[in-house]
């Protein structure tokens, strides 16, 4: 699996082109927005029908990257689930899957907007944690240094080679760091939006997702 290796607020981090977030000092993945049950929501609330496949996707894309760092500690950095009803909801293969890969490591769920409150799936749950210098929470805060947040699915445009490449993202700067989407289904925030520009300051960076993960200036 390709990453792009970082320095932020003295830990190196790779941002890994599967959208996941592995810090190898403390073998700890952080993966954001999952987003599970979106379509069993949608379609419960009345909504677009949509290929009732996201939950399995996402979760068989969350286990090859678990496989491939064999992670001590696991973050899901808020909206790890649609709604809470969703969460109820989940059938019992999406159920087997993530006891399988809890096991043997600890798993914190970080509660999202859209999830906020306890779910029966294992794992502790907290609003956000502190690690080392570094604070895992769902929505970045005013002021806040050494923080990891989700929330916006960031996407970018880049020029590249004569045409315009579009990827979902990381953004960064020095103090802060913003995972994108990992769920299926979920779409994504151009980082021009004043709602993540504002939130940089000069020299904020992207780094774009797929095969070959890469680092450009972010588009304001």
């Amino acid at each position: 699996m390709r990453q792009v290796a970082i320095s932020f607020a003295g830990e190196v981090l790779h941002l890994c082109g599967s959208g996941a977030l592995w810090w190898p000092a403390r073998r700890l993945l952080c993966v954001s927005d999952l987003h599970l049950g979106k379509s069993e929501r949608i379609a419960r609330r009345g909504g677009t029908m949509l290929p009732p496949y996201d939950t399995a996707e996402t979760l068989g894309r969350l286990g090859d990257v678990i496989g491939h760092y064999a992670p001590k500690t696991v973050i899901c950095l808020g909206d790890s689930f649609d709604d809470l009803a969703a969460a109820d909801a989940l059938a019992e293969p999406a159920r087997l899957s993530l006891a399988a890969m809890q096991a043997g490591r600890d798993w914190i769920w970080i509660e999202g907007n859209h999830d906020a409150g306890p779910v029966e799936l294992g794992g502790s749950h907290r609003d956000e944690v502190g690690v080392g210098p570094l604070t895992f929470r769902h929505i970045a805060e005013a002021g806040a240094a050494g923080e990891i947040t989700g929330h916006y699915h960031p996407k970018a445009r880049i020029a590249l080679s004569g045409r315009a490449v579009a990827r979902a993202c990381f953004a960064l700067d020095a103090r802060r760091l913003i995972l994108p989407a990992f769920g299926a289904y979920t779409g994504g925030l151009w980082t021009s939006d004043p709602a993540i520009s504002a939130l940089f300051g000069e020299g904020a960076k992207v780094v774009l997702t797929g095969p070959h993960p890469l680092l450009f200036p972010m588009p304001r």
